[in-house]
């Protein structure tokens, strides 16, 4: 363990893998410790497009937010599940449009607050709420969502990459019950973002999801299918190019052909209002 890990090793739990974690190293950045980089060489092994995922995933983000402030006017963005902060977070991307833009990150991983408290609250319009995606009153009725956060105003909620980390259940805290509550709260008008994980090959979700499972202790949900991230959306209107490889949607680069995509696996979803 080197230093940097001695000296926060007694409130972060550095032994077990973090998903934040995880998604930092797949992206290149340095807030990452062994059992992570560990699991995610085992998470490659069973689908070696992962680290290449990661990265579309984060461009996909980017495209979303500068796309909804600049052509569909959002000026506030609740973003479940933020991570860890990287280069070009939501507020930074809106902001560069409108700096007025206000964005409430939320997630209850302890790394990700420590570095989001001194990293994303960088100016009065951006706050890190430390809770779990899955607590919507708790979320809405937070302070940091009723100072910033107009309810009569369009707003977008963002679940990017993040809802393959939830189980599935029989009760309010299933993925699906999740974003039925939190539309229920969104003003008219407003924009639900969601991607995930996906695969076609049962011995890529199986094996994943094991991976996954074993990695950090039962704290994750399962990879999916297109199917069940279509039933998400429930009767949205979801603009176009649709539910797609997140590659897909709205690309301002050329994209690669066919043949020289990912076959294990995709990040699936696209953009709906409500």
């Amino acid at each position: 363990m080197n230093q940097r890990e001695k000296n926060i090793s007694h409130t972060i739990d550095v032994h077990t893998p973090s998903v934040a974690r995880m998604y930092d190293w797949l992206l290149g950045g340095i807030e990452n410790y062994a059992s992570d980089r560990e699991a995610c060489q085992e998470l490659l092994e069973i689908a070696p497009s992962t680290q290449v995922l990661a990265r579309n995933n984060r461009a996909f983000l980017q495209r979303v937010v500068r796309v909804l402030v600049e052509d569909y006017g959002i000026r506030q963005f609740l973003d479940h599940g933020s991570g860890l902060p990287t280069q070009d977070n939501v507020h930074q991307i809106a902001q560069r449009s409108d700096p007025g833009c206000r964005v409430v990150y939320v997630d209850n991983d302890p790394i990700v607050l420590a570095h989001g408290r001194t990293t994303l609250e960088e100016n009065d319009r951006t706050a890190i709420l430390n809770e779990d995606m899955r607590n919507t009153a708790a979320i809405f009725d937070s302070e940091p969502v009723r100072r910033l956060i107009d309810p009569n105003e369009p707003m977008a909620a963002l679940f990017v990459s993040v809802l393959h980390c939830l189980r599935d259940t029989d009760d309010e805290m299933d993925p699906a019950a999740v974003i039925r509550r939190v539309a229920e709260r969104l003003p008219a008008g407003s924009y639900m973002v969601i991607c995930q994980l996906v695969s076609d090959d049962p011995a890529v979700r199986d094996g994943v999801t094991h991976l996954m499972e074993v990695a950090t202790g039962g704290t994750w949900g399962r990879v999916r299918e297109q199917r069940e991230v279509r039933a998400y959306f429930g009767d949205m209107r979801v603009l176009e190019p649709g539910l797609v490889d997140v590659l897909d949607w709205r690309p301002d680069t050329p994209v690669l052909p066919p043949e020289q995509r990912a076959v294990d696996w995709v990040e699936w979803g696209g953009v709906a209002q409500l």
